[in-house]
């Protein structure tokens, strides 16, 4: 399947090169998928920040009880941001705002690019951002946002519903890593036998007595033969033993994912390092709440896609081997 999908994006790649090798992308844009073209009919997800991520949009709120969960209140700038994303339609009638998300240093649009038009999102962006920045001068005499901008293409089916989901959690998430920092900051040059590791989580997990390795084959690929070996891992877990792997091949995915949803305790390795924003996404964040996971990452950070190497497979599950070895404390 994965196979499958990576062709159709080959394939989507090159047909958008043949079809507009004149257009110009905006060069202010943080991520963009090169091949798609930003005048399409297509809902997106963009996140702005503000300069030196200072809190001056809103501060975050405890549970009261008007609110159920924790939730952002805006500041005087934060409405005047508001008010200039509800104007974007104004301007480009085109384009319907679906959801909103402020944060106290950033926020996070959707919006549906309703038909095909002559200018790019990023002109959308930029005419929001120079009305917030307008208001900015005015409040605070400097201007608001970072240059650039985030966004994220909403094409696949679930997708609209996973972000906009991910947008009214964002309040509760922030709470959540303000409240648990111990489990969300990032821990460079920690030593692990004679390899310098960063690691995010729970660190007591590398002192916990017994540690199981989860390495299986790649030649492991019949349902049958992975889920004897799903089954002979959390045997391994339900004695008390926390997993660690790379989870690399299918079957290893597979096992930690198991494990993962029966809540056993788990250290996974990382091919990429730690960004410098990074938190955990999806149930993953939850989980790192609660004390269940730990990420170590032997290579510093990098944003480009890359494929694993076979050396880095070696490196990744010798390390684990040795985590897995490590003396309680």
């Amino acid at each position: 399947m994965s196979n499958q999908r990576n062709d159709r994006d080959e394939r989507r790649r090159q047909w958008w090169k043949g079809h507009h090798e004149g257009l110009q992308v905006n060069r202010s844009m943080k991520r963009r998928n090169a091949w798609h073209d930003y005048h399409s009919r297509c809902i997106y997800m963009v996140t702005m920040a503000v300069e030196g991520r200072k809190p001056v949009l809103g501060k975050l709120c405890c549970p009261d009880d008007n609110h159920p969960n924790p939730w952002i209140s805006p500041s005087f700038l934060g409405e005047s941001v508001l008010s200039c994303w509800k104007e974007i339609p104004t301007h480009y009638p085109e384009v319907r705002l679906l959801d909103i998300q402020l944060m106290p240093d950033h926020i996070h649009g959707v919006l549906f690019v309703t038909r095909q038009v002559p200018y790019h999102l990023g002109n959308v962006v930029n005419g929001f951002k120079t009305g917030c920045n307008a208001a900015a001068r005015e409040i605070m005499g400097t201007t608001l946002w970072e240059e650039g901008y985030h966004d994220r293409i909403l094409i696949n089916k679930g997708q609209l519903e996973t972000m906009l989901n991910y947008l009214h959690d964002n309040p509760r998430r922030l709470w959540t890593k303000r409240y648990h920092p111990e489990f969300f900051t990032v821990q460079q040059d920690i030593t692990v036998g004679n390899t310098q590791v960063a690691i995010a989580g729970n660190r007591f997990l590398l002192e916990h007595p017994f540690k199981a390795v989860v390495q299986c084959s790649r030649s492991i690929n019949t349902d049958e033969a992975i889920a004897h070996e799903v089954n002979r891992y959390m045997a391994m877990a339900r004695d008390g033993s926390i997993l660690v792997s790379p989870c690399i091949s299918p079957c290893e995915k597979a096992v930690m994912r198991a494990a993962f949803e029966a809540g056993v305790k788990e250290i996974i390795l990382l091919e990429n390092g730690f960004s410098p924003l990074w938190k955990p996404g999806g149930h993953q964040f939850d989980a790192c709440a609660r004390g269940q996971l730990l990420f170590v990452a032997p290579w510093p950070y990098h944003s480009e896609k890359k494929k694993i190497t076979r050396d880095q497979c070696i490196q990744l599950n010798n390390l684990a081997t040795h985590i897995a070895t490590l003396p309680s404390k």
